[in-house]
């Protein structure tokens, strides 16, 4: 079989719900993101077999087949094809797994794999509301999901995880802090390499260039984050607010995946190599934990143990998701988002699996690092989980 490699990964900053980014469409989002991948490797795009986009609400500007269409707006030849998935959070992750797939079969030479979402120009549910705000989504469910699990909102399951795990606001605003002030560092150093700069907005709305994920706090009020309230238990009893959680937000990012013999002899360097690419189903009640088994088949594919992984990406959906993953695992926190994660930097739905990618990837490069593994945790109950090796 053929081998499929990584030849570069970017993400675009993430911005901030109503942020920069918010007169941008998510199409030319999506279309920056796969102009900059390619200019960044050096290739050709007549080349380029395959455009693989993870969007989850593919609705309203979103709708349509983004991947097709920023494919267009990208100024890529007509001539490559596009095409748009959804496994919710996952969606671009699996993309990527998507991409290498076709590569490794033999199917392939070059595949973009991508996603993007813009949160605030096309919001969550949107896809299930059909434009009316009174529906909030599981309206439009069938009926009889609901006779066969109990289906609740991923924040109620975050709170659940939460009790069963003990694990309380302290620990989960600890956690928090600690995402922030390690994004921030990374932005003092000029660590996230693999960010590529995009027009935007400035508050005031003048054009600016948007360099770094907007979310990202240099300071936080330890006072005021005491004091929000919990959003979904709002009675008092829970621990989940937010503070402790993923930002809403936009962004796009874009892998290239390559077949490494031909790479080579196009004058592409490979990045890292795929040692395991895995997907599993999961509770659909806690639908936030499926990151657990996902890591541990990951793991015995590729022949590893947790103590060989150098960096890890855990999507944090929630703080509770990633501190039950890791009492699970066993996997040490201190190699767990070194650069921050989301409850800083945000997570565009769809965007997030490539953007972690690629944030892994600047990182284990940065720090000499081997092995990688990211995983995130999916609606529903489902999670995607890759290892990559540093080349």
């Amino acid at each position: 079989m053929s081998e499929a490699v990584i030849l570069e990964a970017v993400r675009t900053p993430f911005g901030r719900r109503g942020g920069a980014l918010r007169d941008t469409r998510p199409d030319s989002l999506l279309a920056h993101a796969l102009r900059g991948v390619v200019h960044r490797a050096g290739l050709d795009p007549h080349k380029i077999e395959d455009v693989i986009d993870g969007t989850v609400t593919l609705a309203g500007e979103q709708g349509a087949n983004p991947g097709r269409l920023g494919v267009l707006l990208a100024g890529f030849p007509v001539s490559v094809p596009g095409v748009s998935l959804t496994r919710m959070c996952g969606s671009s992750q699996q993309a990527v797994h998507f991409a290498a797939q076709a590569v490794a079969a033999g199917d392939m030479d070059y595949v973009l794999a991508s996603g993007v979402e813009s949160m605030t120009r096309v919001p969550m549910f949107t896809d299930l509301s059909l434009g009316d705000p009174a529906v909030i989504g599981f309206e439009r469910l069938n009926p009889e999901l609901f006779r066969r699990h109990e289906i609740i909102h991923q924040g109620e399951s975050a709170e659940r995880i939460a009790e069963r795990w003990g694990i309380g606001r302290e620990e989960l605003d600890e956690f928090a802090r600690d995402s922030h002030h390690k994004a921030h560092a990374a932005q003092q150093e000029g660590w996230n390499s693999e960010l590529i700069p995009i027009p935007g907005l400035s508050p005031e709305s003048r054009p600016i260039i948007l360099e770094k994920d907007e979310g990202v706090r240099s300071a936080l009020d330890e006072d005021r984050m005491r004091s929000l309230k919990t959003v979904f238990r709002p009675e008092g009893n829970g621990v989940v607010t937010a503070a402790n959680a993923s930002q809403i937000s936009d962004g796009a990012s874009a892998v290239l995946v390559g077949n490494r013999e031909r790479a080579a002899a196009d004058g592409l360097r490979a990045r890292a190599r795929f040692r395991a690419r895995v997907v599993v189903g999961s509770d659909p009640t806690l639908q936030l934990t499926g990151v657990i088994p996902a890591t541990e088949r990951a793991l015995k594919k590729a022949g590893l143990a947790i103590t060989d992984i150098d960096w890890f990406e855990v999507n944090e959906a929630f703080a509770c998701v990633v501190l039950a993953w890791a009492r699970e695992t066993g996997a040490d926190l201190d190699r767990v988002n070194p650069w921050g994660g989301a409850i800083a930097h945000g997570h565009p739905l769809g965007a997030t699996g490539a953007g972690l990618m690629a944030k892994m990837l600047a990182g284990l490069e940065r720090t000499g690092g081997q092995f990688g593994l990211q995983a995130m945790c999916i609606g529903h109950g489902q999670a995607t989980c890759t290892i990559v090796e540093r080349i």
